[in-house]
């Protein structure tokens, strides 16, 4: 069946492919470059960023080579109040929020879908590398390429308007293709670290959007062993940058108080979480647990390319409790566990909170929850 088909296109090598599959497969495929920023020289230039001035230039001439119409779609306003503010705002919060994983939810996949189905497009293209099988989300063959994590927040119904053409390949393929099609973009590298903070200096960039506040740094005790400048340049499980100097043993950031401006340290030890509690779920892959229900039996993911855990998972009215078979670390509030069954995609929430794995050894109960 021919499909009308938007393909979005980055500028990058792999949507570059996607692109060109969903043309060769005989559907009518537009492509479009998302225009994120109202000033595209406050983005960084190069290759390190997905959304960098020459990408919209690269983007046109894949779209030539291809043979498809070419657009480009200002979405600076939508950028900046769904992923950049809300960046902002959740670091305010004491949280730790997943820009990308935010772009793809409200930009690519609620704003850009929203627009593509009332122009009449039947289903949006990208680059991502992840497998559509029965409806559902699964990991890319390619496991250390694989984002099946950062689109964990979609719905069922996005899902169904979504198309990924390159989740049955590796990274490699993917270029050699390209190469065999004349893309120029074959060799280009791959993004990294956040588009919108051009030099790299997230605590940097937040300072400036918040200012400083000082406040102390404090241990499990209360005892303050240092200070800092806004704790919303911190993020639970951060080891470097807390100026601690004499110290007789590595602290690491436990948890962030916004309201009392105070940043908790202490020993590895204290990171390990047994239990999570996570709000505003969605169940692409599966019918939502009722809540006071039986427990669903799955594996959890805490970030993007991050360990996976087996787990336990019961839905409140809240949310859903997560139990973790084996402690994990660096968890923080703000962050998305999604849920597996084996390589599927389940559903996700967002992390509101932990409580502390019971000790090594120990039998006693676990510790009061930390607050998200």
């Amino acid at each position: 069946m021919t499909l009308r088909v938007l393909a979005a296109m980055s500028g990058g090598v792999d949507s570059a492919v996607a692109a060109a599959r969903a043309a060769e497969a005989g559907h009518d495929v537009t492509g479009v470059h998302l225009a994120l920023s109202k000033n595209p020289q406050s983005y960084r230039t190069g290759a390190r960023g997905c959304c960098t001035v020459e990408d919209s230039r690269d983007a046109r001439r894949a779209a030539d080579v291809i043979g498809i119409p070419f657009y480009v779609w200002d979405m600076a306003e939508e950028f900046d109040r769904e992923v950049v503010q809300d960046f902002v705002a959740s670091y305010a919060a004491g949280s730790t929020p997943n820009p990308c994983l935010r772009c793809n939810e409200k930009i690519k996949f609620e704003a850009v879908l929203d627009r593509a189905v009332a122009l009449g497009f039947d289903a949006v293209c990208t680059g991502h590398h992840v497998r559509l099988v029965d409806g559902r989300l699964v990991r890319s063959v390619d496991e250390a390429k694989d984002q099946s994590y950062v689109l964990g927040v979609l719905t069922r119904e996005q899902i169904g308007h979504a198309m990924f053409p390159l989740g049955d390949c590796t990274k490699e393929e993917v270029r050699e293709e390209a190469a065999r099609r004349g893309l120029a973009v074959a060799d280009k590298p791959d993004s990294h670290d956040i588009c919108f903070i051009a030099d790299g200096d997230t605590a940097g960039f937040l300072n400036r959007r918040l200012g400083s506040r000082p406040g102390p740094i404090k241990d499990e005790s209360g005892e303050v062993l240092g200070t800092h400048d806004g704790a919303h340049a911190y993020t639970i499980g951060q080891r470097k940058g807390l100026n601690l100097g004499g110290a007789p043993d590595r602290r690491y950031v436990l948890s962030i108080e916004p309201v009392e401006n105070t940043v908790t340290v202490g020993p590895r030890e204290a990171l390990r979480v047994g239990g999570i509690s996570a709000v505003r779920p969605v169940w692409s892959g599966r019918e939502a647990p009722a809540p006071g229900g039986a427990p669903l039996a799955c594996r959890v993911q805490l970030r993007a390319h991050g360990e996976v855990h087996g787990c336990t998972v019961r839905a409140t009215g809240e949310g859903v409790e997560i139990s973790l078979d084996s402690p994990a670390t660096g968890v923080a509030p703000g962050q998305t566990a999604v849920f597996y069954d084996g390589d599927a995609v389940l559903g996700s929430a967002t992390i509101s909170g932990t409580r502390a794995a019971e000790p090594a050894g120990s039998a006693e109960p676990a510790a009061a929850p930390r607050a998200g």
